[in-house]
Parts: structure tokens; C-alpha cells; sequence
């Protein structure tokens, strides 16, 4: 079976090189981007039950997957069935996008390739690009199918600021930048077409699949229309291009007003006054999973295990939003008559009533009555705590999710001084007694923490010294570490065997990616979709929970254990993937 583009899709899956992805991933290497985006499209129009996520790139396409409804070895027979399977991927629909050619870069551009402005504008406009895959922020798509003459290097020097809507050429690829954000790429215009915009149903303009040209627009032709912009009639694969400014802004709280006393949801009198906020705290949830294709990771709470504690100590549904507390530090004071709960890292809680102070322990439902004041100080061990209310914290859900993203600028910004976390009117159930897991250990300043690893997907990256290395020696976390990852520190770098530049690729929560100095970076709730720098082993299941526990200044030892089988072949002499003996145990709800 031949795609669109030519691919030839039955060949090219006969000689897929399948690696493991931790334990509900697999990462699928292709012959090139053509292959990718035909599996990736092959994969979309065939639904199967437990696939999560399928995220394409330059030369492999990741995929994660509940292994408790969709075994790996039942995956890999998915993948090998695909012929039977139309592509939807590479006939997307074409995008046509208005810039204005005025770039800092551009003359660069001109030098680098050896042609003259003009040139780079024509030939920039001339190709028909295709977007490969997301990544680096929501919406930034890397678009492929350039004129080759085109391809020019990453400036030497990054910029600290890029500004939103900045068209921009780097390695092969085009872009444009959906927000102001640091960047590398080589600028040659601008578009006011927002990349990113919430108030749609589909946030992200571009997405894998899809066509874009670009067309020059003349400096005197004043503000771009929609009907300037428009595509092709009578073409159902074509789309306009929106026009406006992009809605990127994070969420803030609400504050408890009169304007919301209509609201059915909201109770406006009941609410938690920060005075105080802590080193950083910010609501969370179980995450938005399943938008690594408009290039947004899960996010979502640290500690799933803790927050679904919290609220079940409380009697709201386990996966309802709570307030996740970075080494403690909140004070604020109840307007109302509250009930909450606090689980995770053991802080030291106090409540002042009128003068008179009581002394609370984490993973026990307590109230508060209006006025109170709610101290919690910081953990003598791990790192997280969660603090959940009866009836569910107010927050306005983006992508049908209440946490807020540190790395992608999406939902709740973290807490200031001031905010009112307002108290709604959700479902609820009895509070409930501790658990008998509710006070499992977290780690402490001075100790150890020992977590699995599957190894890969680039272990043969990496010397057999460095393999070594990286499960006997110790790691400490350094304070350079966030909800995007652990950035870990160990005696010895790890050498790489592999020098060459790889090409970006999906990334996981729990990947350990080393960059060039060879210290590695654990990557947690918030880390990017797409990465450049190889993933050494990547953390099992629900160790997840283990890890964000760690605090700054204490050590982690990795051990390997079985991943994915892939020693049985197929007929072609492809490795298959069968199961483990002993099924690792999945980290959240993921559906």
C-alpha cells in the first residue's frame, strides 16, 4: 500500500526498529519523516482501545499506551496490521499563512545560502510545507518539505526573546513562534495568524499532517483579513488561517465577588485568603493527557498518589483539583467555615483561632472556621503536599484541565500573596479516615532514593562505561530542579559513544535525558513533548511519585530492570515486543 506522498507503507513498517519507552511506551524508528507521518496517520484511523498518545517526528513515532487494556504484544500486532489501514495523516489540510518578510535574520539567511533576499522570499513561499511534528512550546509546529536551499544552522547565539508570531528557519525546518518566548531559529518575517488560541475548539492552528504555504505579504497592504488569507475554494482539505491575537494568557484565580454570586457553582463567602503563598505552590490536577499533538504535555500534579489522598480525605472526587505546595510555606486565613485536608510530604500544620493555636498532622480532614488562619510549614522530608477542600477548589478548567503548566504558560499561574482560592459547590462524599499508605515514607535530605528504570530508547547511545555509571554511582538533585525535571548531578559525567546531533524526538515524564555536559535531567509533570538529546532509561510506572519526593540535596541510585521484551522476531528478523513476566505497576488514572 502506497500513501499519498509515496510511502510505502506495508514496506516501511516490515523494517521498523521498535525501542522501549519506559513501561507504557514504545518508541517506533522510521526510514525518515515521510514514514513517520505515515504510521502516525495509519494509527489515528484505526482507534484502539488503551492507545493514549502517538506523537510523530523527524524519524520515529512515540506511543504510549495503557498496558492494562492494550498489552504490548497486542500493540505490536496493531502496528504490524497497519497496511490494512488508510493514511490520514499526510493529505492534512492546507494552511496558508500571511507574512511580512521584514525578519532580523534575514539578510543572515541570504548569506548563509548564498542567494539574495528575494530569492530566500520566493523560494520560502514557493514550497508547499508539511508539519512534521510539535513541540518546544503549544502550538510550534516544525514544518518540513522546504526548498532545500533553505536550510541554514541555529544562530550561534539563542535570543532571550523571540516575539509571538516571529517566522523563523532552522536545520531544515520552518516555524513560527507562537508566543514570546527565548529562541535560536533564524528570524525572517512575521505573521499576525495566531498559532495559539484557547478560545478555539482546536487550540493549536498547525498540527501533524497538516499543509502550510506561506505567502508574502507587501508592506503597504495594511491589515490582514480573512478574506485576504482565505485558501483555495471548493477544496474540503483547505482552511483559512485565523486571524486575531492569540489567548495564551494563564488563568488566575477568582476572587470570591459579588459578580459570581449567581453562579450555582461558587460559594462567594467561602474561600482561603493567601497572605503568604510559599516557595511555589499551584493548583494541579491528574493533568490534560492525550494533547502531545498540539504539543502539550500531561501536567498535572507532582505526586498523583498524594493529591488523590488529599481529596479523598475530604470527600471530593480522587481526581478533583487541590493546591500543591513546594516545601510548604502557605498562610492564609478562612473566610467561611471550611473543611480540608493536607497529604504528601509531612508538613507541619498549625491553625490559629482567635489567638489560640492547634496543632494538626498531614493525612487527617480538619476544619476551619472563618477567620482561621492555616500555617504549613516545610517538610523535614520530601518535597510536595497537597491541600484539598470539601466541595473542590474554583478554577476555570483549559483543555478540560485545572492544572497549571509551568513550561507551556497554560491554567492556574502559581500562587501570590492576595489570591482568594474560592471554594465551589462539587459533589461530595463523608470525609475520610488516613489511609494506611497516606503516611508512606518520602525521602529525606540525607538519604538515598532508589528508582527503577527501563532502559532506553537511546542506551546504545552511550558507552558501556556510562551504562555502568549511571546505576552504580549516586545522583544528587540539585537546586536548579522544577516540575519541568529533576536536574541531577553525579561524580562522573555520563560519556556518550554517539556524537552526532539527534533528531528531536517525543519525550515522557520519567525520561532521563542527558545533554552534552552528561548530567541528567529526570523529566517530571511539565517537561516538553519533543526533545534533542538522547533519553538514556526512562523511570517505571507509578516511581513517578517516588521521585518528586525527592528534595533538593538528596541522592537518587537508578536500577535497571525488564523492560519490554524485544528479543522475539518477526518473520523479517524485526524485533517484536511481548510482555514482561511481572506487569509493572501504571502511575495514575490515565484515561
Amino acid at each position: 500500500m502506497t500513501d499519498d506522498h509515496g510511502v510505502d507503507l506495508e514496506a516501511a513498517i516490515a523494517h521498523l526498529r521498535v525501542l522501549p519507552l519506559g513501561t507504557d511506551g514504545i518508541l517506533i524508528e522510521t526510514g525518515g519523516l515521510d514514514e513517520s507521518l505515515a504510521v502516525f496517520g495509519a494509527l489515528l484511523a484505526q482507534p484502539v482501545a488503551g492507545l493514549l498518545d502517538v506523537v510523530p517526528a523527524a524519524r520515529t513515532v512515540a506511543v504510549r499506551f495503557l498496558p492494562s487494556l492494550l498489552p504490548v504484544r497486542s500493540l505490536l500486532a496493531v502496528i504490524r496490521s497497519l497496511p490494512k489501514s488508510r493514511d490520514a495523516a499526510t493529505s492534512g489540510r492546507l494552511v496558508e499563512i500571511p507574512v511580512h518578510y521584514d525578519g532580523a535574520d534575514l539578510d543572515e539567511v541570504a548569506r548563509l545560502t548564498g542567494l539574495s533576499v528575494d530569492e530566500v522570499v520566493r523560494r520560502h513561499t514557493s514550497a508547499v510545507h508539511t508539519v512534521a511534528f510539535t513541540g518546544f512550546a503549544p502550538g510550534f509546529a516544525y514544518l518540513s518539505g522546504g526548498d532545500p536551499a533553505l536550510d541554514v544552522p541555529r544562530r550561534d547565539v539563542p535570543r532571550t526573546s523571540v516575539p509571538a508570531g516571529a517566522v523563523a528557519l532552522a536545520a531544515g525546518f520552518s516555524g513560527v513562534y507562537p508566543r514570546e518566548s527565548p529562541g535560536g531559529w533564524q528570524l525572517v518575517g512575521r505573521t499576525t495568524v495566531p498559532m495559539w488560541d484557547l478560545s478555539e475548539r482546536v487550540p493549536a492552528l498547525l498540527q501533524p499532517g497538516m499543509r502550510v504555504r506561506f505567502v508574502a505579504v507587501a508592506e503597504h497592504a495594511g491589515a490582514v483579513t480573512p478574506e485576504s488569507v482565505s485558501t483555495p475554494h471548493g477544496d474540503d482539505r483547505t482552511e483559512e488561517a485565523r486571524v486575531g491575537q492569540p489567548t495564551t494568557a494563564p488563568v488566575r484565580l477568582r476572587a470570591a465577588t459579588v459578580e459570581h454570586a449567581a453562579d450555582p457553582a461558587v460559594s462567594p463567602t467561602r474561600a482561603l485568603v493567601v497572605s503568604e503563598p510559599g516557595p511555589f505552590s499551584i493548583i494541579e490536577d491528574l493533568g490534560r493527557p492525550g494533547r502531545s499533538g498540539l504539543g502539550v504535555s500531561r501536567s498535572g500534579a507532582m505526586d498523583h498518589r498524594a493529591l488523590r489522598e488529599a481529596n479523598r480525605l475530604v470527600g471530593s472526587s480522587t481526581g478533583s483539583a487541590a493546591l500543591e505546595l513546594a516545601y510548604g510555606g502557605l498562610v492564609a486565613a478562612a473566610r467561611g467555615d471550611l473543611v480540608v485536608a493536607i497529604a504528601g510530604a509531612p508538613v507541619p500544620i498549625t491553625v490559629d483561632h482567635g489567638g489560640e493555636r492547634r496543632d494538626l498532622v498531614v493525612g487527617t480532614p480538619f476544619a476551619l472556621d472563618d477567620g482561621d488562619v492555616l500555617e504549613v510549614g516545610a517538610p523535614p522530608r520530601g518535597v510536595y503536599s497537597y491541600l484539598a477542600v470539601r466541595g473542590g477548589w474554583l478554577v476555570d478548567p483549559v483543555l478540560d484541565s485545572a492544572s497549571g503548566d509551568v513550561l507551556a504558560g497554560l491554567g492556574p499561574e502559581r500562587l501570590r500573596a492576595g489570591d482568594e482560592l474560592v471554594v465551589a459547590r462539587g459533589w461530595s462524599e463523608s470525609v475520610a479516615a488516613a489511609g494506611p499508605h497516606v503516611q508512606r515514607t518520602v525521602s529525606a535530605p540525607d538519604e538515598v532514593t532508589f528508582l527503577d528504570v527501563v532502559l532506553g530508547p537511546r542506551d546504545d547511545w552511550f558507552t558501556e562505561d556510562a551504562l555502568a555509571r549511571l546505576t552504580e554511582q549516586e545522583w544528587t538533585v540539585t537546586p536548579r530542579s522544577n516540575r519541568i525535571g529533576l536536574r541531577l548531578e553525579g561524580a562522573v559525567p555520563l560519556e556518550r559513544a554517539v556524537a552526532r546531533e539527534l533528531d528531536s524526538e517525543a519525550t515522557v515524564s520519567g525520561a532521563v535525558q542527558v545533554p552534552p555536559d552528561g548530567q541528567p535531567v529526570l523529566f517530571m509533570a511539565d517537561h516538553p513533548v519533543t526533545g534533542g538529546y538522547p533519553v538514556v532509561a526512562c523511570v517505571v510506572g507509578d516511581q513517578l511519585d517516588r521521585a518528586a519526593q525527592v528534595p533538593v540535596g538528596a541522592r537518587v541510585r537508578f536500577r535497571a530492570v525488564p523492560g519490554p521484551d524485544l528479543r522475539a522476531r518477526t518473520a523479517s528478523g524485526r524485533p517484536v515486543a511481548t510482555p514482561t513476566p511481572a506487569a509493572v505497576p501504571e502511575r495514575g488514572d490515565e484515561a
